[in-house]
């Protein structure tokens, strides 16, 4: 290699490198992202982006309270887990009257079309009654089973199949019309 391309190698590195001290980005990431929430490195923090959720909101609701619960295959019957989340929903409910709540079941495909409709209206209606029997008044909710025409996923495996079967809650500001 010549000096005088070593030289220009050199002298066209510089210049990229100048180039590039000279492009900052912080000035205009400044004005079109808001500032992050310091982190306390608690586990209750928010996550990025959801700092900002208020409480008795749609948001609040389905990251705080969590809206989904799960059965075992050909039953309607709530386990620990689903009581569980099903408290946490009616205390939120109950601090939030203003919202009215739809209870959407579901199922998998392991059975005929009209016992897996059964089935998964019989899931919402034992969401229903629980949420009733921890306060939230009835007339606030109503339940709707849609069978398996909804599922999450079309699969095979067991482990798969579960999440088909359960309950969804969905606030709403009115009621559905019929």
């Amino acid at each position: 290699m010549s000096a005088t391309t070593g030289y220009a190698r050199r002298l066209l590195a510089a210049a990229m490198l100048l180039a590039l001290a000279a492009c900052s980005t912080t000035e205009i990431a400044s004005l079109e992202e808001p500032a992050a929430a310091p982190m306390t490195g608690q586990t209750n923090d928010p996550a990025p982006g959801f700092e900002n959720v208020g409480a008795g909101s749609e948001e609040d609701f389905i990251l705080n309270v969590g809206r989904r619960i799960y059965f075992k295959q050909d039953s309607a019957a709530l386990d620990s887990v689903a009581m569980a989340t099903l408290d946490n929903q009616a205390i939120w409910l109950n601090k939030n009257p203003t919202w009215l709540l739809k209870l959407q079941g579901f199922a998998d495909d392991s059975g005929s079309a009209s016992q897996m409709e059964a089935l998964s209206q019989k899931r919402a209606d034992a969401a229903m009654a629980y949420l009733a029997s921890k306060g939230v008044d009835a007339r606030r909710m109503w339940a709707k089973g849609y069978g398996n025409e909804r599922e999450v996923r079309d699969c095979t495996e067991r482990s798969c199949k579960v999440q088909n079967r359960r309950v969804v809650s969905n606030l709403r500001k009115q009621p559905d019309a019929v």
